[in-house]
């Protein structure tokens, strides 16, 4: 999900050193109130997840002007900085052995999350022709083609569809606009479903002893070295996940420099390779999952993915602060088709979840690693547990490998019901 920032903001507070402390305040108090076990709070949470608050109330903040997350420089820090971060922190205690055990119906539900978005913008655009043709006239599919590459792949492969299909920048922007707040509820939706996975696999017939293993092997290493982290544990810790950050930073900037110095036929760009963020969510995760298999594992008995999901929760509330509801406004059928849209992918998923037994965490995973890329799938991943973000990441970095080619065909399909 690509996020650029619309200039100079109008909002009532513009300080970002202010807006961090905002967000600092809502995350402790989800965190407190959803803490207490009996009383209002207690009933409260029994249906709200709490980290669907995290997410949703910065974005009511957006929404009626008190902040503004597009003219912020927090989302771009928490992406670039402690997504990194917390990948490494997350993949410390991870098996990796249980990951490959997870087996192919992660795989498959995933590539069913990459139709449903190719599949979804046919018939969106075919819908809209009859409940509102005008949405869809003139060079509306060409917009549409940004959408999916972000869709599918992530913010260099929506960028590679606005230059493949020559996309207007205020056609590009409207879609923009789309992207965030369709992708935002997309979001809301799959983290509310989370908080009632047992349902859906139940409903499914999932088996789920896989991921449970899993999840007890990671609580188990944890409960037997679990200790009480002193100040230098928690100084290594920010050193193992931050210092990992900036060697993947430093490794990712050569890397790319180097790529873009082969011949341009080769179109390496076309697999996102080009792509800083790319290659820092590639090196931070590949690094975690390394020090898995030596003596930092130790560190998670000191807290070390307990820190790593704080870094995560900070970076969900610079992403619920991009969401403005507002933007319905400009041009509201636009929305409509979008949900129309992801409402295609997300029936898909349903349909071959049931059919093939897969457990909501696939499902909302694979949705997930399509539609909001490496920024967002860990996120959804460890709404089921922490030790489980790792796969989101991974799965997200297949999407950018396919999001141009699948944008691209999709892009065709659009022009020739255009025309």
């Amino acid at each position: 999900m690509a996020i650029e920032s619309t200039g100079a903001s109008t909002a009532l507070i513009t300080n970002d050193a202010v807006v961090l402390g905002i967000l600092a305040v809502i995350l402790g108090w989800v965190f407190w109130s959803s803490s207490r076990t009996t009383g209002f709070w207690a009933k409260f949470y029994a249906y709200i997840p709490a980290l669907l608050l995290c997410y949703l109330i910065p974005a009511v903040l957006n929404s009626i002007g008190l902040i503004d997350g597009a003219a912020s420089g927090l989302y771009p820090m928490a992406r670039d900085y402690l997504l990194p971060s917390a990948l490494v922190l997350l993949c410390i205690a991870i098996d990796l052995g249980a990951i490959l055990r997870l087996g192919p119906k992660a795989l498959a539900m995933f590539f069913t999350g990459t139709l449903g978005v190719m599949l979804g913008a046919l018939v969106a655009f075919s819908a809209m022709g009859f409940i509102h043709p005008e949405t869809v006239a003139g060079e509306t599919w060409r917009g549409m083609t940004t959408l999916a590459g972000s869709w599918i792949g992530g913010g260099a492969n929506q960028a590679a569809m606005k230059e493949v299909f020559e996309v207007e920048a205020t056609l590009f922007g409207q879609f923009v606009a789309v992207d965030v707040l369709v992708a935002s509820v997309w979001m809301a939706i799959l983290l509310f479903m989370a908080a009632r996975s047992a349902r859906f696999d139940a409903w499914t017939r999932a088996d789920t002893s896989a991921i449970e293993d899993m999840k007890n092997r990671i609580e188990a290493y944890q409960a037997e070295h679990s200790r009480n982290p002193s100040l230098g544990d928690l100084m290594v810790i920010l050193a193992v996940g931050l210092g990992t950050t900036g060697l993947a930073h430093a490794v990712a900037g050569q890397l790319v420099g180097w790529i873009k110095t082969l011949p341009a036929e080769w179109r390496l760009q076309d697999y996102s390779l080009t792509s800083g963020f790319f290659w820092i969510t590639v090196l931070a995760t590949t690094i975690g999952l390394a020090l898995s298999f030596t003596r930092a594992r130790t560190l998670e008995g000191a807290g070390a993915s307990k820190i790593g999901s704080a870094m995560l929760y900070m970076l969900v509330a610079t992403i619920g602060m991009q969401m403005d509801l507002g933007a319905l406004l400009d041009r509201p059928w636009l929305f409509v088709m979008g949900l129309i849209w992801i409402a295609v992918h997300g029936g898909l998923m349903l349909l071959v979840a049931k059919l093939i037994r897969a457990p909501l965490f696939f499902m909302a995973v694979g949705s997930q690693a399509n539609i909001g890329g490496a920024a967002s799938a860990p996120v959804v991943a460890s709404a089921f547990h922490p030790s489980l973000a790792p796969v989101g990441v991974l799965l997200a970095v297949l999407g950018y490998a396919l999001g141009t080619y699948c944008a691209y065909i999709t892009g065709l399909m659009l022009r020739a019901l255009a025309t």
